[in-house]
């Protein structure tokens, strides 16, 4: 079956380094303000639908792009090494991309293990962004990852996921519905979870090629081992936020850049996709945010209710 377009809005296709990426656009643009990129997480059933939310909010006042990173959505699923280099280039040629369209550096905002990359662009590129947003980063939790280079790939694992009766076995178990839902349930720390998202999450899952970037994470090769470093080298101003429930709720190395004049962190009563839950919150904080930039914008709230914050 075809997998349908997870946003409200037209898809392009963008040859890169990266592969064949599709990316989505909103319209009609506000051209008066600074766009914003949306990246979506990494996990068995990722694509641009974790960010609709997001998506559809920022798309009502300023013109907003989102990609579906490589092995995930409606881009190149190919059999080949997924990478952190892999995962950054594409984030780089999607920001050469609108930087084609728009004058000027972009906000962008990412999810998860994706903050990783997005940070590790904006290190790279720093003259391309105006600032970021990370949402429930990965990267603080745990033992420290504050080594030169790397990552935490294990090739022994990823060698046997390529075996086809270990590979098959594994992803038809990691993909049926039950699991992906024990999967956000675990992820909103609670039972009530986005049934949109959760079908979206099965029809991608069971596209071609689908099994190959998933297995490149769980083997550890999209963690780098030295993100602590990059986090703390950003210069760009940096938002955070995380929640409290879930799986997904140690930041103990937080504190690497909770006080650096850069880095405004809030924390939410909430799962690791806050976004879904309390909408209003999450945009009304990154609104605050965005004016210690210097952008000031009318933030249009879900249900139709308005404000400037």
């Amino acid at each position: 079956m075809q997998l349908e377009n997870p946003l409200n809005t037209t898809a392009y296709e963008l040859p890169s380094v990266a592969g064949r990426l599709v990316y989505y656009r909103s319209r009609p643009e506000v051209a008066d303000l600074p766009p914003i990129l949306l990246i979506h997480s990494v996990n068995a059933g990722a694509s641009a639908c974790e960010i609709k939310p997001l998506f559809d909010l920022f798309a009502l006042t300023r013109p907003v792009y989102a990609v579906d990173l490589p092995g995930f959505g409606l881009s190149e699923r190919s059999q080949r090494a997924y990478t952190v280099r892999l995962m950054t280039d594409a984030i780089l040629a999607m920001v050469a991309k609108i930087r084609q369209l728009h004058d000027g550096p972009i906000d962008a905002i990412a999810l998860s293990l994706s903050c990783e990359f997005l940070a590790r662009a904006a290190h790279e590129k720093a003259d391309a962004f105006r600032s970021l947003g990370m949402i429930s980063p990965t990267g603080f939790e745990g033992k420290a990852r504050d080594e030169i280079g790397g990552t935490k790939g294990k090739a022994w694992l990823r060698r046997m996921l390529e075996f086809p009766v270990v590979g098959n076995a594994m992803w038809s178990l990691l993909t049926t519905k039950p699991v992906i839902r024990k999967f956000l349930e675990k992820t909103w720390g609670s039972k009530d979870i986005d049934v949109q998202l959760l079908n979206y999450d099965v029809e991608t899952s069971h596209q071609p090629g689908a099994r190959h970037a998933p297995f490149y994470f769980v083997s550890g090769y999209l963690f780098s081992k030295d993100i602590l470093k990059i986090y703390q080298a950003i210069r760009q101003p940096v938002w955070m936020v995380h929640g409290t429930r879930g799986d997904f709720v140690d930041y103990r190395h937080k504190r690497r850049v909770e006080h650096r004049p850069n880095w405004t962190i809030e924390v939410m009563p909430t799962g690791a996709f806050p976004h879904f839950e309390k909408l209003e919150h999450v945009a009304a904080s990154c609104a605050r945010f965005l004016m210690t930039t210097g952008l000031e914008m009318p933030l249009v709230l879900p249900q139709s209710t308005s404000a400037t914050v």
